[in-house]
């Protein structure tokens, strides 16, 4: 990591803070109040891994779910992921008694261990093998669900095992996925939940049948992030709107289009955003660095609290109107820094909201140990009440 982001100033704390300030002013107004539920989905995944969650560490009133990562595929069977998934399932769990909606799903897969879908999805024997032991999962763990994280059917992704019949595969284990479920719940008196974490490029369509799909899942919960990763050139990570200068011409609004084109309903889209930021190096001070060669930072990922400090070491705040995205330039270091931050939160609330998508899910929950930007979300997202005359 950059050794500049490590640095911390009053400058940064008074920007952090005026960031929040703003954030909380629009739900404070004397004119409105908002209501404690917010009318959309608000799903937040938590990748603890190998710790345990401090008690309060997750907030669960600004929350509708929570996707916990990852459950892993062993022998075409769900198995815990890490050592310390039970202390916290049992921690999550008690956030319901502030917040009775609340839902915890377990997700399985992601890019690290999406292996094992192709061959578990590859018959009837083996489908209901790998269900079965999801219905054991979530009883034990006293779940609401499950989030299938296959990255991707019929596509390698990390090296991993794939075959075109992944394709419509695909399908058959979501839907046997969902009819299990249906029969589960009418035993367990509770709805059981069923999402998807899906690609955002047109190539996650071509090998899916999203139009069938979206039949036997509550949500799609579509990652658009990402979209500049350890690339030779910058560019923004989750842009809202396509900017006609980005050479890779992608935003989340162009991804979401692709899904309904493709026939899924806009009610079963959940927005994704990311809660860090890339960095790339080299980067010539040109566009403020912009859509630039540059070297990118692999692997490294800026949470949001660090961001802001870095604006008392000569990183300067950028705003892309066009495509609705903030980004960090610092023309003597020769660093580009792509990252979210309310502003852009508060324009992805506005467009999830017109668009009549169905809520806004993040990765991941620790990379805002601040709050700053899950507030940013649920201000975005809760409906307003405007008070009448005497101020009821």
């Amino acid at each position: 990591m950059h050794p500049l982001v490590r640095r911390f100033s009053s400058l940064a704390l008074a920007f952090a803070t005026l960031g929040y300030t703003h954030a909380m002013s629009a739900s404070s107004s004397s004119s409105a109040t908002r209501e404690t539920s917010p009318s959309s989905e608000i799903i937040a995944y938590v990748f603890p891994q190998n710790r345990v969650l401090a008690p309060d560490e997750v907030n669960g009133r600004r929350l509708t779910r929570i996707n916990y990562a990852f459950a892993n595929i062993k022998d075409g069977e769900i198995v815990p992921g890490f050592s310390h998934d039970e202390e916290n399932f049992a921690i999550l769990n008690k956030l319901k008694s502030v917040n009775p909606s609340l839902k915890i799903l377990v997700s399985v897969g992601g890019w690290t261990w999406s292996g094992g879908f192709s061959d578990a999805s590859l018959t009837p024997r083996s489908r209901a093998r790998f269900i079965s032991s999801a219905v054991r999962f979530i009883e034990r763990y006293k779940l609401d669900g499950l989030d299938i994280d296959w990255e991707y059917p019929a596509q390698p992704g990390a090296g991993n095992t794939n075959r075109p019949e992944d394709k419509h595969n695909y399908t058959l284990l979501l839907a046997e996925l969902r009819q299990r479920f249906d029969r589960e719940q009418t035993r367990l008196h509770r709805h059981l939940y069923t999402s998807i974490a899906t690609g955002a490029s047109p190539k996650f369509l071509e090998h899916t049948e999203m139009d069938k799909v979206q039949h036997y899942v509550d949500t799609i919960n579509l990652m658009t992030y990402d979209f500049y990763v350890g690339g030779p050139s910058t560019g923004h990570d989750a842009p809202l709107f396509h900017n006609p200068t980005d050479p890779k011409h992608v935003s989340a609004e162009l991804s979401v289009a692709a899904y309904e084109q493709a026939g899924v309903s806009a009610r079963k889209i959940v927005l994704g955003v990311p809660f860090y930021g890339r960095s790339w190096g080299e980067v010539s001070d040109k566009n403020h660095g912009l859509f630039q060669p540059g070297k990118a930072a692999k692997g490294v990922h800026f949470s949001y609290p660090q961001l802001p400090n870095l604006l008392a070491t000569g990183y300067v705040r950028y705003w892309d109107s066009v495509a609705a995205a903030p980004y960090l330039y610092n023309p003597q270091a020769k660093v580009f820094i792509t990252y979210e931050d309310p502003q852009s939160l508060a324009a992805k609330c506005k467009y999830v909201t017109h668009q009549k998508l169905r809520g806004i899910m993040f990765w991941e929950y620790s990379n805002d140990s601040t709050g700053i930007l899950l507030q940013a979300v649920h201000a975005g997202l809760t409906p307003v009440h405007t008070s009448n005359a005497r101020g009821n």
